[in-house]
C-alpha cells in the first residue's frame, strides 16, 4: 500500500474513532457503529489487497473494542475484519456495474459486521445475554433493527462522502 493510501486509511479510521467516541453518550448494550462507514469508505477509495483489508479491519476492531460500551467489545476484533473483507468483495463485484456501489458495499460490510458481532456475542457470553434478555430470540429481535438501521445509515454516509473524497484523491494522484 502506498503512503498516500495509508494516510487516507489512517485519517478515515481516526474520524471513525472520533465519531465512535462521541456516540458513547448513547446508552444501550448494542449501539450503531459509524466506524464501519469510515473503514468501508477507506476500503472503497484505496481498494486494498486481501491482506491489507484484514489489517484495516483489525485496526478498526481495536478502535471499536476500546471505544465501546456494547455487551461484548472483544467481538469487534472478529466482526470488523469480516465487515472489511465483505465490503472489499462487494465493492470489487459491483464497482463497474452500479454508480451506487459504495453504498451497496458499505451496506453489505455493515450487515456482515453486525451479524458477526451478534453471533460472536451469543456464543461467547450467552449467560450474560440471558441475564439481560428473556431469550436469545429476544436479544436478536432487539439488535437486528439496530444492525439494519446502522447499515442503512452507513451506506448513505459512504455514498455521500465517496464522490468528494474520490475527486480529492484523484487530484492528489494526478
Amino acid at each position: 500500500m502506498k503512503s498516500q493510501d495509508i494516510a487516507v486509511v489512517g485519517i478515515l479510521l481516526a474520524v471513525g474513532a472520533i465519531v465512535r467516541y462521541l456516540s458513547l453518550v448513547i446508552p444501550g448494550p448494542i449501539v450503531s457503529n459509524l466506524v464501519i462507514a469510515f473503514y468501508c469508505l477507506a476500503v472503497i477509495l484505496v481498494v486494498p489487497t486481501f491482506k491489507e483489508v484484514i489489517g484495516i479491519g483489525v485496526v478498526a476492531g481495536i478502535v471499536c473494542a476500546l471505544l465501546s460500551h456494547s455487551i461484548f467489545p472483544p467481538a469487534n476484533l472478529i466482526s470488523e475484519p469480516v465487515g472489511a473483507v465483505v465490503c472489499l468483495l462487494a465493492f470489487t463485484a459491483f464497482r463497474s456495474r452500479f454508480s451506487f456501489s459504495p453504498a451497496l458495499a458499505t451496506l453489505a460490510g455493515t450487515l456482515a459486521s453486525g451479524t458477526t458481532f451478534v453471533i460472536v456475542a451469543m456464543v461467547m457470553i450467552a449467560p450474560t445475554i440471558l441475564s439481560k434478555f428473556a431469550t436469545m430470540g429476544a436479544f436478536v429481535a432487539a439488535v437486528i433493527p439496530i444492525v439494519i438501521g446502522t447499515a442503512i445509515a452507513n451506506a448513505i454516509i459512504a455514498q455521500i462522502l465517496y464522490m468528494p473524497a474520490s475527486k480529492v484523491l484523484a487530484r492528489g494522484r494526478a
